[in-house]
């Protein structure tokens, strides 16, 4: 099973990242590519700079990594309720090059140093990315990371860490 993971996020230091990281390592015998948002250096997108230059490299590039995928596992940063500015370009861009960008199974993650743990926008990528091609086959959020995830044990909070595995089981349940 071919897996690629990342954390929607441009921070050096992305928590988000470190949870993608995490759970795709609960696959055994998976091929894990991680993505980092870093590598696709892209203008601000708008209509009128893709009629100037076209689709660039780096969001071809992107869709190209996220091709060939048995299990996309996204985990978002919440800015402002939403998507963090920089995953939200990149979106916007490869969604110009493949419109079902997420032509895949995918299961969607988030997590927030705060209590709503990127609720929000862990609810705005199930409204929107079966319009991109995704079959979200399970969702987990995780409040307050700093105090719930080490990064040897993984979830150490035992509520969020049942719920967690409950998700993890339902995505490899639907795998088989």
């Amino acid at each position: 099973m071919k897996i690629v993971a990342f954390g929607a996020s441009h921070s050096q230091k992305s928590i988000n990242k470190q949870l993608a990281v995490y759970v795709a390592s609960q696959f055994e015998n998976a091929s894990v590519k991680v993505l980092d948002l870093n590598d696709y250096d892209l203008p601000v997108f708008t209509v009128d700079l893709e009629e100037k230059i076209g689709h660039p490299e780096p969001a071809q590039k992107f869709v190209k990594d996220l091709e060939g995928a048995d299990l996309l596992i996204i985990s978002f940063a919440e800015y402002n309720g939403s998507y963090a500015s920089g995953f939200k370009n990149i979106f916007d861009w490869a969604s110009r090059v493949k419109l079902q960008v997420f032509d895949t199974k995918v299961f969607l993650l988030a997590t927030a140093t705060g209590a709503g743990g990127g609720r929000y926008v862990l609810e705005n990528a199930v409204n929107r990315f079966p319009r991109h091609g995704a079959e979200i086959l399970a969702t987990f959020y995780l409040p307050f990371f700093y105090q719930n995830f080490d990064s040897q044990q993984g979830i150490t909070h035992p509520e969020f860490r049942e719920m967690f595995e409950s998700a993890l089981q339902e995505v490899k349940n639907k795998l088989l």
